[in-house]
């Protein structure tokens, strides 16, 4: 049967919001990963090594996604909250890592070293805290009454994404400080070449 032309339809309530929420949801990562740079560029003082951090956040995405996946879950509204606040907890540990191998590289050690020093010395601090943030967010995975699935959407993305991250970034950033390293050491040495043949010139 159809309606006459008085009436309409529209999308009301959490669907209105993740209908509005889906065009700006790729803009608000990129922006959020922006800052981050931004920020760790202005406190390392350099600009690859932000890089070797944020290359660790895709870890944490996968997990998200492949939580949502196993529990039956749309990537909604608070899902995606849950994946934003995985930028700020997954950058944590590498900042850690990243921060102890350039200490160590500015003490001569060489790139390598420095990297899987740093990688072993923050090892077990990482898993403790981020074994006792999973724990902690657990109970949003078993929510119920009014709002449940709201929390249970968060707590998906929240504990999985971590757990995907504490599990496999914490054994890549290393090689991927190592990687950014030797790119910045290599081109910073070519920059002081090229300065000293047209001094001489």
């Amino acid at each position: 049967r159809l309606l006459g032309n008085n009436f309409g339809y529209e999308w009301t309530g959490t669907t209105y919001q993740e209908t509005q929420a889906g065009t700006s949801i790729s803009l608000i990562f990129i922006l959020a990963l922006f800052v981050v740079w931004l920020v760790l560029s202005a406190q390392y003082e350099s600009w690859t090594s932000p890089v070797a951090v944020i290359l660790g956040l895709p870890f944490a995405i996968l997990g998200a996604v492949l939580g949502c996946f196993l529990m039956g879950l749309s990537i909604s509204v608070y899902s995606q909250i849950g994946i934003v606040l995985l930028i700020a907890l997954s950058a944590k540990n590498a900042i850690l890592i990243v921060e102890f191998a350039r200490d160590y590289r500015a003490q001569g050690e060489p790139v390598d070293q420095a990297a899987i020093e740093a990688g072993r010395v923050r090892l077990r601090p990482i898993l403790m805290t981020s074994l006792a943030f999973v724990l902690g967010v657990m109970p949003l995975l078993f929510a119920a009454g009014a709002g449940a699935q709201s929390r249970i959407a968060l707590g998906t993305a929240v504990v999985f994404g971590m757990a995907m991250n504490t599990l496999l970034a914490t054994i890549y950033i290393p090689n991927f400080y190592e990687l950014m390293q030797k790119l910045q050491e290599r081109f910073s040495k070519k920059k002081d070449n090229d300065v000293k043949k047209d001094t001489n010139m």
